[in-house]
């Protein structure tokens, strides 16, 4: 089928020979594409929106033929979440808590202290109801209800959440897991340490715990010091070493005392050198071996993870370390916890565990558990991890049978032969009566969700078969046979009656309608041509409406788009033949005005004016067929070109038309057309305004115009009168300044930057500004009316709220503008006493109207909470390097930027050589002081008076961007720590690496806020950078111990 937009053209091409008043049936019925060929299907791809006719492409393909059950529904198979036979049962991953879920498969696994937690006592009161609501209240009773779902739960997964939720657990952040083991054991200690039977209160220290003893000999008296104590694991370093036996070694290896780390020997009463080792008194049944792979970078300043292979065996002697030989020593291998990744601070936590009743070994990870082969321990695909470090060439070095090897073990379980022998003969662990009820209510929960499941299977399998019928039946009903009833139906409508994801509704026809209430030309491409048996159907099954049948061809539509069409082929001849008409004057006597900015726009005025005139062949926001490129037409003017001259014009001559109604009074954007030209026009814009050379122009706005020039040539003689009279304060020569205080006077006086900067434009500008007609003294005032500035404070920061005039420039302002109220500064010369000869008179200030004390303390207070209490304030950071600047500070001072520049160029217009001008943000006033005592709104630091250099430029006050320095976005009340961690994103350079200072005050304290550190709105902060870290991955591990460490504060494994 040809393409969409040839259709269209097609549809309407009779239009170039018949007449509006002549279209017959067959034209419309052309224009609605009613004889258009129905595609056949295996030729057209895809549904061909121009073609009514065309059904194919529709979402039909799904359901003709043979149809899986499966595609029916989006639901998994509810088997899949129940837990196969003889298969352990796995734990939810939470977020980020896969270290919890791999020790409490390890500690499930441990069935002595399994049997414990059965036995410990219980909050349940015997004989309530099993159908209440149980919500464990205590840690322990959390981990007896856990084992008990791990035991007898018919579900593949559960959810730990209960437990995690009670330690207090952050699931969101992954934890150190050597940490959390010591951490719960501790915890279970303490609660069966609080048990009332006796022969639970030990099963921690009998299980895991065991002792060893630090012995101190003295090399001169030979006399030992041992220390005993107690372990719950053994922490080895595995750094340099490939198996565990030298790990061992190392762990009890003898450690030379001399120099200055030499031992007191109490019996030599003095220091001497030592040996100090390690001695194994006893091992406990259960011997965790924690391999140190995460250990402090002192380089980087952050964890990192050796990756270092570590062989072990499956049967560990520890006779040869243990100083007691007759103790049972042979222990065999029962889990091997694992770490995937390359990074201390990320990866993922896997558990191998060896169950203990068949020897199995299983891989638990999460909710996957997965039975090894051959009752062996598999580590090979755990290992296959690409790592990359530095070794990521390392290869596996080969095992020995009964040996397994790991660079991602960090933690190893062996347990006694006997207790291995002993857990195998003593299999059967029973869980207690009442948890055994609770686990059988969750399994009843369990059973009737999939059988939910199972029934909204079969439910929604069963609609889709019928829906399959459905369609079958009615597809092949669906084309209409040429001379046969028929009815139009949307297009979505019918895609998403094939879309068995998308509930069907009724079908409606309302958007296809025209302003006749029939089907709109334009709309048939988005509708198909049913026949009417098909459509009965349809419309009785799921309803809708209004029916567009074959009377719904709208002729009063196709007559006026035929018009459109027409008038638009017209266009481009008229617009050659006003080409022409133009070049000719209009005979005398005779014309129309018509405006220049209309008349070189017309030929795009006239299509928007057609288009607007035609509103019933224009729907919703589709295209019209008429908006196709009108047969033989071109354009003279490129695209785009007349767009810009049309946007604020959119009525003809509408550019000569005053805002009274009248003829504009600008000859220059009008023109004189003949009679012949203007009869084309009113073709096109009947409606547009009509002026006859006779019309005069508009009186009203003729003497607005003579008003506005008397005003401007009065503004102008104000201005050089002004200008006259105040020379020396217009080019900002010969000011006085309070530094240093003229002799031939003893009287200043104060007026508003604002009002000087105003009077500056006016009389720069006087045509285009407005006159400045009053003095606004009660900015500076507080509302008792008090000065809010003292003498000291004019001479530094507060200089720039202020403009000093002379006193014969004061009576000029008096003159000629209204003051509210006067504000001046006097000087007064006390003489010394005649006792003190030679010493100084004194000199003294004073304002008119006085200093408000009370109001002064109030603006001085709200300036430093504004300094110290700011929020989103910017502050720039400096980078240093070799104790030096990138560039000298006084960089800034020779070069200007190119907005700077600009601004400076603006200010030799608006603000000469004033240097007040433009001082306050925007232009605006300032606030008012309220009641309150908030003063003056100014800026929270104080600046210095700005200087002006010879040429009467106006520096810009803004801060200066030097290279190597950036700006930063802060608030006064986020800390040191959290600006470099900012620091760090900005420039790379991690936290512990960054020197901070300002003003030559260094910043150490990372714990202290901002505001309390002095670092304020705009300053500069100095950067000295240690060496930087090479690579990201460094960086990013830096990212991850800024973030507060909170480890597990706060958290139940601590007592919360």
């Amino acid at each position: 089928m040809a393409p969409r937009s040839q259709l269209e053209k097609a549809a309407w091409r009779w239009v170039e020979l018949v007449k509006p008043e002549d279209i017959k049936q067959e034209h419309i019925e052309l224009a609605y594409r009613i004889a258009l060929p129905p595609c056949k299907r295996g030729i057209c791809r895809r549904n061909c929106k121009g073609n009514p006719n065309c059904l194919v492409g529709i979402g039909e393909h799904a359901w003709l033929g043979d149809i899986d059950e499966n595609t029916f529904h989006n639901i998994d198979d509810p088997s899949s979440e129940r837990r196969d036979k003889n298969t352990f049962v796995g734990l939810t991953n939470l977020g980020a808590t896969c270290y919890v879920n791999t020790f409490l498969q390890v500690w499930f696994h441990n069935l002595e202290l399994r049997q414990t937690l059965y036995l410990c006592e219980n909050s349940w009161p015997e004989g309530q109801d099993v159908d209440s609501e149980y919500e464990p209240p205590t840690i322990c009773e959390h981990l007896q209800y856990l084992f008990a779902l791990l035991q007898n739960s018919n579900r593949r997964s559960i959810d730990p959440s209960g437990l995690v939720k009670a330690l207090g657990l952050n699931t969101g952040q992954q934890q150190d897991a050597q940490e959390f083991s010591k951490l719960f054991l501790s915890l279970l200690e303490d609660i069966l340490s609080k048990q009332k039977n006796p022969e639970l209160q030990n099963v921690i220290q009998q299980q895991f715990c065991g002792t060893i003893s630090y012995v101190t000999i003295c090399d001169q008296c030979g006399r030992s010091s041992p220390l005993p104590s107690r372990f719950y694991e053994l922490e080895l370093n595995i750094q340099g070493h490939k198996t565990l036996v030298e790990c061992l070694t190392e762990f009890l290896k003898e450690e030379h005392l001399d120099g200055d780390n030499r031992y007191f020997c109490e019996s030599c009463q003095s220091k001497q050198n030592a040996t100090r080792h390690i001695k194994l008194q006893s091992l406990p049944r259960t011997l965790n071996l924690q391999l140190m792979r995460f250990v402090f970078d002192r380089k980087t300043g952050h964890k990192k993870k050796l990756n270092t292979f570590i062989n072990f065996p499956e049967v560990l002697d520890m006779g040869p370390f243990l100083q007691n030989k007759e103790e049972q020593c042979v222990y065999e291998l029962s889990a091997v916890l694992i770490h995937r990744g390359v990074s201390a601070y990320s990866g993922h936590y896997i558990a191998h565990v060896r169950d203990a009743v068949s020897n199995d070994w299983y891989k638990f990870n999460d909710e996957e558990i997965e039975k090894m082969e051959g009752k062996k321990l598999q580590l090979g695909l755990e290992e296959d991890i690409a790592e990359t470090g530095k070794n990521s060439q390392t290869r596996k070095p080969k095992c020995s049978r009964g040996y397994h090897c790991s660079r991602n073990a960090y933690m190893l379980v062996y347990k006694q032969q006997q207790q291995t022998e002993q857990a195998t003969q003593e299999t059967n662990v029973e869980v207690p009566a009442f948890l055994q009820r609770m686990v059988e209510k969750d399994n009843r929960k369990f059973e009737e969700w999939c059988s939910e499941m199972a029934e909204m299977r079969k439910q929604s399998v069963d609609k889709g078969k019928a829906k399959h019928e459905e369609v079958k039946e009615l597809y092949t009903l669906l084309p209409a046979e040429d001379g046969q009833p028929y009815e139009f139906v949307p297009l979505d409508w019918m895609r998403k009656w094939l879309d068995d994801s998308i509930s069907t509704k009724e079908i409606d026809n309302g958007h296809f309608l025209c302003p006749h209430g029939k089907l709109h030309p334009d709309m048939v491409g988005e509708a198909k041509r049913i026949s009417m048996k098909a459509a009965n159907l349809l419309f009785d099954r799921y309803g809708g409406g209004p029916r567009l049948e074959s009377s719904s061809l709208c002729r009063e539509c196709v007559t006026q788009r035929c018009h459109v069409l027409r008038l638009k082929n017209q266009l481009t001849e008229d617009y050659k033949e006003m080409s022409n008409l133009l070049k000719a004057p209009p005979e005398r006597g005779e014309g129309f005005w018509v405006g220049k900015l209309s008349l070189r726009n017309w030929k795009t005025l006239a299509s928007e004016q057609l288009e607007e005139d035609d509103e019933q062949t224009k729907h919703a926001d589709h295209k019209t067929n008429g908006d196709c490129p009108v047969i033989g037409s071109k354009d003279e003017k490129s695209p785009g070109e007349e767009d810009t001259e049309t946007d604020n014009m959119k009525v003809f001559n509408d550019d000569i038309l005053c805002p009274h109604g009248g003829l504009n009074i600008l000859d220059a954007e009008r023109r004189l057309v003949s009679v012949e030209v203007w009869s084309k026009l009113k073709v096109y814009f009947p409606r547009a305004p009509e002026f006859t050379h006779q019309q005069e122009a508009c009186q009203h706005c003729l003497r607005l115009e003579q008003e506005d020039r008397q005003n401007k040539e009065l503004n102008k003689m104000m201005a050089n009168e002004q200008k006259s009279a105040l020379l020396n304060l217009f080019q900002e020569k010969n000011r006085p300044t309070l530094q240093k205080w003229p002799e031939e006077t003893d009287v200043l006086y104060i007026v508003p930057p604002y009002f000087v900067a105003e009077w500056r434009k006016f009389i720069r500008r006087p045509v285009k500004s407005t006159p400045v007609s009053s003095v606004n003294n009660s900015i500076l005032l507080c509302p008792h009316g008090g000065f809010m500035f003292t003498y000291e404070s004019m001479l530094i920061g507060d200089a720039e709220h202020i403009s000093l005039l002379w006193p014969n420039e004061w009576e000029v302002i008096r003159t000629h503008f209204l003051v509210d109220q006067p504000i001046s500064i006097c000087r007064r010369t006390n003489p010394g006493r005649r006792t003190d000869q030679g010493s100084p008179d004194k000199v003294e200030y004073h304002t008119r109207p006085e200093l408000c004390e009370e109001c002064r303390e109030g603006f001085m207070f709200q300036q430093q909470r504004d300094m110290r209490e700011y929020t989103q304030a910017t502050i720039y950071v400096r980078k240093i390097t070799n104790n030096k600047r990138t560039i000298k500070d006084d960089a800034a001072s020779h070069n200007v930027s190119g907005s700077d520049a600009e601004e400076e160029r603006e200010s030799r217009v608006d603000g000469g050589s004033d240097p007040d001008f433009g001082q306050l943000e925007n232009g605006a006033k300032r606030k008012r002081v309220n009641i309150s005592g908030d003063c003056i709104a100014v800026p929270s630091e104080p600046k210095p008076p700005p200087s002006s250099d010879k040429g009467g430029i106006r520096r810009s006050t803004r801060h200066h961007k030097l290279r190597g320095e950036k700006a930063l976005i802060v608030s006064a009340s986020q800390t040191l720590k959290d600006l470099k961690i900012q620091i760090m994103h900005a420039f790379s350079v991690a936290p512990f690496d960054q020197n901070l200072s300002i003003d030559d005050r260094s910043l150490t304290d990372d714990a202290a806020t901002l505001g309390t550190l002095g670092v304020t709105p705009d300053c500069i902060i100095c950067l000295k950078a240690d060496e930087p870290l090479a690579d990201f991955a460094a960086i990013d591990d830096a990212y991850q111990v800024c973030i507060p460490e909170e480890g597990f504060k706060g958290t139940g494994l601590l007592g919360h």
